[in-house]
């Protein structure tokens, strides 16, 4: 039985994590600091180290010098730089919480082959193997509906060659589970994909953090920096919702995909790299073609092989199948007793149009979980007719797709934001202040003035049908 050694100082998580392992025979030891890994435990005893990137006291990549035992680093989507620099310093692999289940126990078995180790591995993974007709849900995924199946073909057909991808569909379809299932069926597996989200990157930085610069190129470049296309030679890089790179930094991915080089911000030298590139969009890019705000050239260098994601409105009885997962991952992960549908919740589920799509199934299913008293779930529960209600009232102050944090955030720092008056909606509130300030803020200025985040402001920009004027060059 492989030992794992969990380093994590949120105990919900290190709990979970370990319940999580242990159901797939791992046997797991804890700690909540580096300190503790070191003082409790001959940590060379370990097959592998999960360790989150920021704990009290020394850093997890401290471990990494410490131990000759494989160390998996978690972080959150916003450290990807940091997690990228911890495998410069000799990290096995990291992972970007929040995680799926299935992701952590295909990156736990990766490290422990490569290392030689017999794995406990993925219950799921002999019955992956073994389908032969190409219709298999990848890892992670669900579905049996005929839109699914003719995705997870694609994705089986696609996943073994370098062909660039072009995932499109709506907000909350699952575009990034997509590009990590794609990326898991390559032969670049082995190293970790790089995920970049455009919108979520100021537009006068997205060149340096894509491409890198050198010492001097731009003010504030004190040192030369590796850019991401670079970090991901030799892997998968995804870009998720490419529509909103700015036409500059277009022509420079461009390069790499007519060339298989880049040049660094403020340089004139070139260097080659290996990059397989899955960009996802929810956007029409043929429209922004003829707008000018999209390179032509580029559209048909990414459009190579198309995977369109059916809405969950459109996916029949996955829809039932998709709830009842999340219901058992959920009550897993909040540590309640199981819970069950009312024949009634599943009805509403089904007949619900779901909007979010699985983002919001999910938040629903979260929410149901942690109002129940008893073992089942009933339809109020859900929400979903409340949620309804405020989006006609209150501009989905509720926020059915939007994390809860953003949401308390905006209901907190919207309603102050240039002094409007009380009775308008929060929608109301957010429409007018970008309509008012986006010509002399930028999307940094505008989301700390709304109290929210970069992603958040982009995400409301896209529910609300405001999309980013587009600039011409950088900044």
């Amino acid at each position: 039985m492989n030992q794992v050694l969990v380093v994590e100082d949120e105990a919900i998580i290190r709990s979970s994590l370990r319940r999580l392992l242990e159901r797939h025979d791992y046997a797991v030891s804890e700690a909540a600091s580096v300190k503790e890994s070191l003082e409790k435990y001959d940590i060379d005893s370990f097959d592998v180290i999960i360790s989150d990137l920021r704990l009290p006291g020394p850093p997890g990549t401290d471990l990494i010098k410490a131990t000759t035992a494989p160390v998996l680093i978690m972080t959150s989507y916003y450290s990807i730089r940091s997690a990228i620099d911890s495998i410069q310093l000799g990290a096995a692999d990291y992972i970007a919480k929040p995680f799926e289940h299935s992701q952590m126990l295909e990156t736990v078995s990766r490290i422990l082959r490569q290392r030689g180790k017999p794995t406990q591995g993925h219950k799921g993974d002999a019955k992956a193997e073994s389908g032969t007709d190409g219709t298999r849900p990848p890892a992670g995924m669900l579905g049996d509906s005929p839109p699914m199946l003719e995705l997870f073909r694609r994705i089986h057909k696609v996943a073994p060659t370098n062909s660039t991808v072009l995932i499109s569909g709506e907000s909350g379809t699952g575009k990034q589970l997509v590009a990590r299932a794609i990326h898991g069926l390559s032969g670049r597996r082995e190293k970790e994909m790089v995920s970049v989200n455009c919108a979520a990157i100021a537009a006068e930085l997205i060149e340096s953090e894509l491409f890198g610069h050198e010492k001097g190129a731009f003010a504030g470049a004190t040192e030369a920096r590796t850019g991401l296309v670079e970090m991901a030679d030799g892997s998968t890089l995804f870009l998720d919702e490419i529509g909103e790179l700015p036409l500059e930094a277009q022509a420079r991915l461009l390069r790499v995909l007519q060339e298989d080089e880049i040049r660094k911000v403020g340089s004139v030298r070139s260097q080659k790299v290996d990059v397989r590139l899955v960009a996802a969009t929810q956007q029409d890019l043929k429209k922004q073609v003829t707008q000018g705000a999209f390179r032509e050239d580029l559209y048909y260098r990414i459009n190579v092989m198309a995977l369109p994601i059916p809405p969950l409105r459109e996916r029949g009885s996955d829809i039932e199948g998709l709830a009842e997962a999340l219901l058992q991952r959920t009550c897993e992960r909040l540590k309640t007793t199981p819970r069950r549908f009312s024949r009634q919740a599943k009805r509403a589920i089904a007949a619900h149009a779901w909007p979010g799509n699985v983002r919001e199934l999910r938040n629903a299913v979260e929410q149901a979980v942690v109002l129940a008293e008893g073992k089942e779930v009933g339809p109020e529960l859900l929400g979903i007719e409340t949620r309804q209600a405020a989006s006609r009232h209150r501009g989905q102050a509720t926020a059915d797709t939007a994390d809860n944090t953003d949401t308390v955030e905006a209901n907190n720092s919207e309603a102050n934001a240039g002094g409007f008056e009380e009775e308008l909606s929060l929608q109301d509130y957010f429409q007018r202040f970008v309509r008012e300030h986006e010509d002399s803020m930028n999307e940094t200025q505008l989301a700390k003035a709304l109290g929210i985040s970069r992603k958040c402001l982009w995400e409301r920009r896209q529910r609300f049908g405001m999309p980013r004027k587009k600039k011409q060059g950088r900044g």
